[in-house]
């Protein structure tokens, strides 16, 4: 089992009912523990394994254990328009062009500050330790909005990648943004590369990562898209965008560029291992071959993808194709719930009735939630498995009271089945984030405060 010796850890967790390592070999150990040294795991053992002694320890005790969740596709700041009225019952474009005026005359760096921590504590609540950030609203007059929410991330001590986003087309152009909500494509490019050098951190085990991040093809050129990918491929980071997400997306691209969007996905350069595309919900058969030959990730979404009548994404047949599939929250402003566990659970039952009981099963849905999220992010064997040499970021999970009542003899089916729930400790790097079922940073009431007040300014 690998154990760490008279070596003292710095984090035990032990006496855990099971642990589900999502490693390699898929091991469940039951009555097992995990050792965490200097943010790595450096021991994983069953009862037969004496632990190492640890400077600090957390009972597991009545807990299933897995890898910490990730999150391949959010909008922080939309939680500043969470189940905002007017946007409830309104397809993706309409409600788009009712939005994007609110957004973009309320953005600022306070706002994405506060609208980033909120959020990824709520994320951290629900068993996340990295999770995405698909930002591309910034207005010139904004200032620094992916800093803002890189230092929320550090602050909290969430495992972050954000990426810089992007909208250059606005509605003179065609596009659907308003004009001031875009940025010309060499600014944008430039402030990319910028971004990339002041906060991309490529080394294992890394606490902050970005991408690049066009939005989507009725925002930005396909000279933009092409652009960023050779400005990726330089920089060596990954790319992002929204991909083949409902019919207006389809229409928007056969009426506009005479091809579906899968083709130009491949026409801009970006069909390759370098990208994950969030939604994927309309591919057809052929096209769901081709992103799986070409490794692309998907950042599935299904809460949000229900909520806007996009449809169910083929999750199954893009797995089976080669896809590195992960789950996505997407923004609050749609999806308004930010919980991982829900949308693993949900991932699970869109499986099931779309491909069949016995094509998706609860350990499949765990599987998309940790390594199908790391392979989207290029992070495959250092995320998402509670191995020894990978980072220290575990989700432990009570399994009692009447929720859990008569899940007896398969903990990890009972886990997604039953519910709902939320993480009992969340550990980021070998530092409890969420511990007891409650957020570690003395700062939850303040921030609470300050966005009620900045969301009321985006609520008219």
């Amino acid at each position: 089992m690998g154990h760490a010796g008279a070596m003292t850890a710095d984090l035990l967790i032990d006496q855990a009912r099971l642990i589900a390592t999502v490693d390699e070999g898929r091991r469940e150990i039951t009555g097992g523990w995990v050792a965490i040294t200097d943010g790595t795991i450096s021991g994983v053992g069953g009862p037969a394994d004496p632990p190492p002694p640890a400077t600090r320890r957390l009972s597991a005790e009545e807990c299933l254990v897995t890898p910490g969740l990730i999150n391949t596709h959010h909008h922080l700041y939309q939680n500043l328009t969470r189940a905002y009225t007017p946007m409830t019952s309104t397809p993706l474009f309409g409600w788009l062009q009712t939005l994007y005026p609110l957004w973009t005359a309320n953005i600022d760096e306070e706002a994405e500050h506060v609208a980033a921590w909120v959020g990824l504590a709520e994320l951290a609540l629900s068993g996340c330790t990295t999770s995405t950030d698909h930002h591309y609203l910034h207005p010139v007059r904004a200032g620094d909005l992916l800093g803002a929410e890189i230092e929320a991330a550090l602050d909290l001590g969430m495992r972050f990648h954000p990426t810089y986003g992007s909208m250059s087309l606005s509605q003179k152009d065609g596009g659907l943004p308003p004009d001031d909500a875009v940025r010309d494509e060499d600014d944008i490019l430039a402030e990319s590369e910028r971004h990339v050098g002041r906060w991309h951190d490529p080394s294992f085990g890394s606490m902050t990562q970005i991408a690049l991040a066009p939005c989507s093809p009725f925002t930005v050129t396909p000279d933009l898209m092409r652009r960023t990918a050779e400005l990726a491929e330089r920089l060596d980071v990954r790319l992002h965008t929204h991909l083949a997400e409902n019919s207006e997306d389809d229409e928007f691209a056969v009426a506009t560029f005479g091809m579906r969007p899968v083709d130009l996905y491949e026409d801009v350069g970006w069909m390759s291992d370098r990208t994950w595309g969030a939604h994927v919900v309309r591919p057809d058969a052929g096209e769901v071959a081709r992103l799986g030959s070409a490794g692309v990730g998907v950042a599935h979404c299904p809460s949000s993808n229900m909520i806007l009548s996009s449809g169910i994404a083929p999750v199954v047949d893009l797995r089976a194709a080669g896809c590195p599939v992960g789950i996505g929250c997407d923004g609050s402003s749609s999806a308004d719930a930010a919980s991982l566990w829900q949308e693993t659970r949900l991932a699970m039952l869109q499986g099931k009735l779309t491909s069949g009981v016995d094509a998706m099963t609860a350990r499949m849905a765990l599987e998309i939630a940790t390594v199908g999220g790391a392979g989207c992010l290029g992070r495959t064997g250092e995320l998402g498995q509670l191995a020894v040499g990978a980072v220290g970021d575990v989700a432990v999970w009570k399994l009692d009271g009447p929720v859990f009542a008569g899940v007896l003899d398969d903990p990890i089916e009972g886990w997604l089945r039953s519910g709902p729930t939320a993480a009992w400790h969340t550990i980021v790097h070998g530092v409890p984030v969420v511990e007891d079922g409650e957020l570690v940073s003395p700062k939850v009431d303040e921030m609470l405060r300050r966005h009620r007040e900045i969301a009321r300014r985006f609520q008219p």
